[in-house]
């Protein structure tokens, strides 16, 4: 049975808005690497939501968001886990303040060699100053590498 295909849902983003979003996850993995949860944290607007196949967090203030990558580091070096960058994917604009960016997350070992990734979907809404911040997060899930 053939898959029927369907339009597009939102106008792919104008260069200009993909060098603005790839600066902010690219703050994003830096912030992770330094376990800089405050920085993580401004990046975000509350309330937000988190959704994983674990379950969903309705993330209700920053310093929520702060504690919970602040402590991220520790938990991805006892992995095996110490580098990452942004991998901007894709970006479609959904409406004047909305876009929506995937983003693939390599996880890098000490040697920088990749043995897993991740990706997720961040729904991003300029706020009242113009900012991007995240507002959702939809989690794709983890991929290991093949020859980990």
């Amino acid at each position: 049975m053939a898959i029927r295909k369907t339009d597009p849902r939102g106008i792919h983003a104008q260069p200009d808005v993909r060098g603005e979003v790839q600066a902010l996850v690219e703050g994003m993995a830096r912030s992770l690497i330094t376990g800089d949860g405050d920085a993580v944290a401004s990046l975000y607007e509350v309330p937000a939501l988190i959704i994983s196949d674990d379950g969903v967090l309705a993330v209700e203030s920053t310093a929520q968001i702060a504690q919970f990558f602040g402590a991220a580091k520790a938990q991805y070096n006892a992995q095996g886990i110490f580098d990452t960058r942004a991998d901007l994917i894709d970006l479609e604009r959904i409406g004047k303040r909305l876009l929506v960016a995937t983003v693939r997350w390599p996880h890098l070992d000490a040697a920088g060699k990749e043995v897993a990734s991740e990706a997720s979907d961040y729904t991003l809404r300029r706020d009242d100053a113009g900012r991007l911040r995240i507002r959702s997060v939809l989690m794709r899930g983890m991929v290991r590498s093949a020859n980990r």
